[in-house]
């Protein structure tokens, strides 16, 4: 078969655009003239391999001065429902475990907990086998207050990680097993690409396709909770509470 002249191919293949173009306007659609780009006008990302997209996920997210996180988490056999907004000067939200909800704010190093009389009374029966009466009454004087949490107490170690943008986001956004590539997708109306661990054993993370490659829920391994991961980059306010807010019970929470 004679090759056509350079000429005749730019011509034959202007004329081919031009029928596919007609034929879709037209309403009919040919899967030869199909051109579209899933990656046009997006961050790139989706052509690079798992690893790559997991590795320009983090540092976007570690570069992010704040993010909001809500969903739940399961650790040691505790599930965790959280809504906290974090950053590294400090984090605000509300945890809910085994039926209580309470309130945590970090400010630099100092974490505060505010919740009603219900949770004191709650952790005072199960610190010490009994809901005594003076327990009631010392539980109601906390209703509604942020308590200053020391940090040598064993609650600070436990719920300060919640209000760490840091800790939060390093041992969550880690996925497990070999790493690949899924579907692309959309989380709310954020084009995403999927990438998964061990097939999805070991988590599956959606990373966003537009703007910066945040990453925008994660499923975590093992069935240990699911999490959305939105707000990237706004700042929120997290201040001392004012004093007649707050109770200091000193080097001691009252549920020891």
């Amino acid at each position: 078969m004679t090759a056509l002249p350079p000429a005749s191919r730019t011509r034959r293949a202007a004329l081919v655009s031009a029928m596919c173009a007609g034929l879709v306007v037209g309403g009919t659609s040919l899967t030869g003239c199909s051109s579209e780009d899933p990656d046009a006008g997006t961050n790139g990302v989706g052509k690079l391999p798992a690893s790559k997209i997991q590795s320009k996920a983090s540092k976007a997210a570690t570069d992010a001065p704040a993010v909001r996180l809500s969903g739940t988490v399961v650790s040691k056999d505790h599930t965790y429902t959280l809504d906290m907004r974090v950053k590294d000067e400090g984090g605000t939200g509300t945890v809910t475990s085994k039926g209580q909800t309470f309130q945590l704010l970090r400010v630099g190093e100092q974490l505060y907990l505010k919740a009603d009389s219900e949770f004191w009374t709650h952790k005072k029966s199960a610190g010490d086998g009994k809901g005594a009466k003076g327990d009631e009454t010392a539980a109601a004087k906390l209703d509604g207050k942020y308590v200053k949490v020391p940090e040598g107490d064993p609650a600070y170690q436990q719920l300060s990680g919640f209000t760490d943008k840091s800790v939060l986001l390093d041992g969550m956004l880690t996925l497990h097993g070999e790493l690949a590539k899924g579907d692309r997708g959309k989380t709310g109306s954020t084009r995403t690409i999927k990438i998964t661990g061990d097939e999805g054993a070991g988590g599956t993370l959606d990373v966003s396709l537009d703007g910066k490659p945040y990453p925008l829920r994660l499923e975590r391994g093992g069935h240990a909770g699911t999490l959305k991961l939105t707000d990237w980059g706004k700042d929120f306010k997290a201040e001392e509470p004012d004093k007649t807010e707050l109770v200091d019970y000193g080097k001691q929470l009252p549920t020891s």
